[in-house]
């Protein structure tokens, strides 16, 4: 068997600290034979900036490319706030979205048992919690064209952004989210903005046509996105897959990251298109909780995120189900013992480390593992 290629961009703030319990995972598992990885380290974001003055190199890129899969920690932090804005450290991550074709965006909200008190909303209502949101990632507002600022005169500008959505670009996201659903619970609700914006009405036909279409046998529902974010908060419980476009997933997204108890918890895979030759899909797997540069450095970050994206990894890019399986179980044992970083802890009681929810992990899988 062929080694599986990972490149590591780790980043800025926590990147580096939440990747480094990858990379001792990922050690953990070569040793136990239960993989063959082989991986190469690069520069990217604010960290990039410092050294080549850019986000992303494109030595990276050529890398990007020839991996297997890619494994992205954090970038940004104020330290940049005023480089120009085509190389600010966020830039990075659009171009590795756009050039790699990375067009759907997986974000599972799960509530972990142990984790139920830690949601901002009632026990009954997380937990148990499974849900995902497929986020449309390369299209929409946030590459639409124009975009410009404009001078009128006088004191005054005008933003222009611009919201646009292609046929092909809707099917082949509700293509990801039906077929999702199908190894799911079978629902699919899709939200947009019909009632005030063109897109959203394109948004609605589209998926409608694809459903009745390919999959009838999926249960299909129409949510405007405002109605959606009420409802995740008043009863999530009643979603499984959740498929909405680039701005409204985004947002979507962090709602529902907050029903796990933390932003620290949630992983997330974007994908590319099925190449017919190889069966193989371009992809990069990050934690959704950004560099946090308040707690970068202290030892302070929660692995979980990081580590659950590595799973996403096994899953999506290799195959490899039942390794996929043991790292989850083993986040899950984990917390279930009670071991918490700081943002998972009760007030006045004891944090974990970074390095210690790191190490306990994979102990928990050496025992699931026997």
């Amino acid at each position: 068997m062929s080694p599986q290629k990972l490149l590591l961009l780790s980043g800025d703030g926590i990147g580096p600290e939440v990747m480094a319990e990858v990379e001792r995972l990922i050690a953990w598992m070569n040793a136990r034979k239960l993989g063959t990885f082989e991986t190469e380290q690069a520069l990217v974001g604010g960290a990039c900036h410092d050294a080549h003055r850019v986000a992303v190199t494109e030595e990276t890129m050529a890398k990007a490319h020839d991996a297997d899969a890619v494994l992205f920690g954090a970038v940004g932090g104020s330290k940049w706030d005023g480089v120009p804005y085509e190389v600010r450290p966020e830039a990075a991550l659009l171009r590795l979205r756009k050039d790699l074709g990375l067009f759907a965006n997986l974000r599972p909200a799960i509530c972990y048992p142990a984790l139920a008190e830690a949601s901002s909303l009632k026990r009954d209502l997380v937990d148990g919690l499974d849900i995902v949101i497929v986020r449309e990632l390369t299209g929409g507002v946030y590459f639409g064209e124009p975009k410009t600022i404009v001078d009128l005169g006088n004191g005054q500008k005008r933003a222009v952004d611009t919201q646009v959505y292609d046929t092909f670009e809707i099917e082949r996201i509700a293509r990801v989210a039906f077929e999702l659903a199908r190894k799911r619970r079978n629902k699919v609700t899709s939200m947009e903005k019909r009632n005030v914006m063109k897109s959203g009405v394109l948004w609605n036909e589209v998926v409608s046509a694809v459903h009745a279409r390919e999959f009838p046998d999926v249960t299909l529902e129409h949510q405007l996105a405002d109605a959606g974010g009420m409802q995740l908060v008043r009863r999530p419980k009643q979603f499984d897959v959740i498929v909405t476009d680039n701005l409204f997933g985004d947002m979507l997204s962090d709602v529902a990251a907050m029903l796990t108890g933390s932003l620290g918890m949630l992983p997330s895979a974007s994908l590319g298109e099925l190449d017919a030759r190889t069966g193989k899909r371009k992809a990069l797997y990050e934690p959704v909780h950004g560099s946090a540069p308040d707690i970068a450095g202290k030892g302070l970050a929660n692995p979980i995120a990081m580590l659950a994206s590595f799973a996403m990894a096994l899953r999506y890019s290799f195959g490899m189900v039942r390794e996929a399986d043991l790292v989850e179980q083993a986040i899950a044992a984990t917390l279930e013992r009670g071991l918490r970083t700081a943002d998972l802890a009760a007030a006045g009681t004891p944090a974990a480390a970074t390095t210690e929810m790191g190490e306990a992990v994979i102990k928990e899988m050496g025992r699931l593992a026997g």
